[in-house]
């Protein structure tokens, strides 16, 4: 049987335990190293793994290959900030899908990207990279997700929305067919979204209002 390939993961915070679930159970990589930025953390167990060092400290890894990386932070500014240090220096991303999700005829998950417990992309949806689907979280079909965003657990996204770069998708929010959201804004917890939301907007409520733009 072939080894499966390695996987470093860069955070080790509470969003990281639910990749490193969702990894394991999906079975297609091991994972060889966690590091974090935070310096109180090296060398430290975290959820069954040590945590080995800073970002930077993958140069070193005495890997014969490049290793595949995940960042498995929330934070979407901080994912796509590594994400950007990582591919310039040459990585490959891996993306991880718990068995527990559900991934529909036609769908496109972008490198870097992570479906969790419950969750559903239906069918012809096309999610970006670094894209976090969390828990119970359902993008239906015909959706265009743009790369570093994050639907927050519970939230509902119907046929033909569409969501800008870097956006975030508050949890249990609502969003009717063909909504347009655009890049790095945010949707709040519980919000129905009835109207589209230009680039860096925030908005809130059921129905959603813009509380700042």
């Amino acid at each position: 049987m072939a080894k499966r390939p390695a996987v470093v993961l860069i955070g080790a915070s509470g969003h990281a335990k639910v990749v490193i679930d969702a990894i394991e159970r999906d079975g297609r990589y091991r994972i060889a190293h966690l590091l974090d930025d935070n310096r109180t953390l090296h060398g430290k167990p975290f959820f069954g793994y040590k945590v080995a060092g800073a970002t930077e400290s993958i140069l070193a890894m005495p890997e014969k290959r490049k290793p595949w990386v995940l960042v498995s932070i929330g934070d979407n500014a901080a994912r796509a900030r590594i994400a950007a240090w990582l591919r310039a220096k040459g990585f490959r991303f891996a993306s991880a899908v718990h068995p527990g999700a559900r991934i529909g005829r036609g769908a496109v998950l972008g490198a870097g990207t992570v479906v969790m417990a419950g969750a559903v992309v239906n069918s012809d949806a096309v999610v970006g990279e670094n894209v976090i689907v969390n828990t119970a979280a359902t993008i239906d079909h015909d959706c265009v997700i743009g790369d570093g965003v994050h639907i927050a657990p519970g939230a509902r996204l119907c046929g033909g929305v569409r969501v800008g770069a870097g956006s975030f998708i508050g949890a249990g929010s609502v969003l009717i067919p063909g909504i347009r959201v655009g890049a790095n804004a945010v949707i709040g917890a519980g919000s129905t979204l009835l109207d589209h939301v230009s680039d860096n907007a925030r908005a809130a409520g059921s129905p959603a209002r813009i509380v700042a733009a």
